[in-house]
């Protein structure tokens, strides 16, 4: 497996439809009862492949809504959170990027990581995958 076959494979349409815009809204619906009360879209991104360490790296951007703040005593508590909600499903992700990549290659494990503060509107919360 190379860098240019995994961009081919996650390419933002495919990456969209496996992390659909609207799942933001079902996850603050479920968290504040009100999908307004969000604070910010989550999109997931691919940031790269590291073919020596088989470690697929994505991100989940988290984009302030307008009107909203995102404050970063609110994001960097998340990656617990969305490892575990069953809105958000990581674990469901990660089996279907699995089922994506077909013979080519399994993910083995994953694990998301610290938030990042890109800007004061874009917080990254890294996925990552080993892959066999």
């Amino acid at each position: 497996m190379n860098e240019a076959t995994i961009r081919e494979l996650l390419n933002e349409e495919t990456l969209a439809a496996l992390f659909p815009a609207e799942r933001a809204d079902q996850f603050f619906d479920a968290l504040f009862g009100d999908a307004a009360e969000g604070s910010y879209d989550i999109k997931l991104s691919l940031e790269r492949y590291d073919s020596a360490t088989h470690t697929l790296q994505l991100a989940l951007e988290l984009h302030e809504r307008p009107g909203k703040c995102l404050a970063c005593n609110l994001t960097y508590g998340l990656p617990e959170v969305f490892s575990r909600h069953p809105v958000i499903n990581i674990k469901g992700l990660v089996e279907a990027i699995d089922q994506l990549l077909g013979e080519r290659a399994h993910c083995k494990e994953w694990r998301l990581g610290g938030t990042r503060e890109s800007s004061k509107a874009l917080h990254i919360i890294p996925l990552i995958i080993t892959m066999e």
